[in-house]
């Protein structure tokens, strides 16, 4: 083929490339604007901080990527999928994410090799385009990883499913740019995968919507939510960005601001009320980590970042506790919590899904002290990496991390946790892990398949 003529192919790529360039341009200039004003009495700007570069891996650090991808080998189903939870024949849409950054980042880093690594993205691409979808529209919530069936959250069956989460199908999105960009091999299966899916319902007036069923009413009818707070909003939005859709609500950082001193750090918050939206506001460390990693921090992610990290080291200079804070698995009932820096109005809460206290449960976080010592490597991040450094069974991988109150071992094994870690190492290689313009364009979300 002609060069004049792969020119004439590619043009839609190239035009759709200009307007994303235009449009973050424009985007970026308003949200400078109003990023100055909001932040009028700002005490610690990130740009004093200049990110670390690159470096190979010490020999210590690449085994430490090893253990992460045995949790990998050890929770691989024939499907192709992966458990969530260690021995837990079930996934959703952002543990299996964690298992596509996993997979890419155990590639690059050389501990599998291009075969095996072709091998289990063709048959994850596979089952993902079988999935039976919730209302034929979007991916449920929940699979089991053996018969792709949709699940409820104890995993038994659900013939219709319980509604889908438009953060999950965003965090979904991020292996998927990686693939389009990076790895245009795969753009077909990636394709195959998207053109099932209908988009309409998730994205409206430049928001992201969730399906959810309401058990309580005992009714069939669908409910609409809006999804994302600050953090996981902007994060899970960029990558419905990159692929060509309207977010634009969804990425303003300034809609629901509103600054908490805590422990002397003024941390960005989201002012809507839980009781009233119906979603609690949990600020934590996972979603700046991973815009980050994945992204590369945009001028307001960046300075959010630095405020959350900022604020758990303030509070282990006052208490003594080494904090690294974020949503973890529990070895023990009630089995997730969410340790924040700030949520429902209380600095350093520690709440189940439904706002329940579970303070006794605070924990280090291993992902996301691996997390933060890959984007800084500072005094502080190197304290925590030191005491998650020794929180894994090498047979299994990685565990959640460390109560505490009793100093015990969370031991709770994950999908997420292990997959962050390779993230968290890939980083410190060769930075930021999506790197749009690399290769081919991306995968325009296509209409879905009548």
């Amino acid at each position: 083929m002609s060069f004049k003529q792969n020119l004439v192919n590619a043009r839609h790529h190239f035009v759709f490339l200009l307007g994303l360039t235009v449009a973050f341009g424009i985007v970026f200039k308003i949200e400078q604007k109003q990023f100055k004003e909001d932040l009028a009495t700002a005490l610690v700007y990130s740009e004093e901080i200049p990110a670390p570069k690159p470096r190979p891996l010490t020999a210590e650090e690449q085994r430490w990527a090893e253990i992460a991808w045995r949790y990998f080998q050890n929770n691989t189903q024939p499907t192709g999928l992966v458990n969530s939870v260690n021995n837990y024949p079930s996934t959703t849409l952002w543990d299996t994410s964690s298992y596509l950054m996993g997979l890419i980042s155990a590639q690059r880093l050389g501990i599998i090799t291009e075969t095996e690594f072709s091998l289990r993205l063709s048959n994850a691409l596979t089952s993902l385009a079988k999935l039976p979808l919730y209302d034929q529209q979007l991916p449920n919530k929940a699979y089991d990883t053996r018969s792709l069936s949709m699940v409820n959250y104890d995993n038994s069956v659900n013939k219709r499913g319980i509604g889908w989460s438009a953060i999950d199908i965003g965090r979904l999105l991020v292996p998927f740019n990686i693939l389009a960009w990076q790895y245009p091999r795969y753009t077909e299966q990636v394709s195959r995968v998207l053109s099932r899916w209908d988009m309409e319902p998730l994205l409206q007036r430049g928001l992201m919507y969730g399906a959810t069923i309401d058990n309580e009413l005992n009714v069939d009818e669908t409910m609409y939510v809006q999804e994302g707070r600050i953090g996981y909003e902007e994060y899970a939005a960029k990558s419905l960005s990159l692929m060509g859709q309207d977010v634009s609500q969804a990425l303003r950082y300034t809609d629901f601001l509103v600054f908490e001193n805590i422990d002397g750090v003024d941390v960005p918050t989201d002012s809507r009320d839980p009781d009233r939206y119906k979603a609690h506001n949990y600020v934590v460390s996972e979603s700046y980590i991973l815009d980050g990693l994945e992204f590369g921090w945009d001028r307001v992610s960046h300075e959010f970042a630095w405020r959350v990290y900022q604020a758990q080291q303030a509070r282990y200079e006052r208490t003594g506790m080494l904090t690294s804070v974020s949503e973890d698995n529990i070895d023990r009932p009630p089995y997730f919590v969410y340790n924040t820096v700030f949520s429902d109005g209380k600095s350093w809460n520690a709440v189940t899904d439904d706002g329940t206290d579970a303070s006794e449960f605070k924990t280090l976080s291993t992902k996301a002290s691996f997390g933060w010592y890959a984007l800084y490597r500072d005094k502080y991040s190197r304290l925590l990496l030191a005491e998650a450094s020794e929180l894994f069974d090498a047979q299994k991988g990685w565990y959640s991390g460390k109560y505490e109150v009793t100093e015990e071992i969370n031991k709770a094994l994950t999908a997420n946790t292990n997959g962050i870690i390779l993230e968290s190492l890939l980083y410190i290689q060769e930075g930021q892990l999506l790197n749009v313009g690399s290769n081919k364009g991306p995968v325009r979300l296509a209409q879905k398949e009548e």
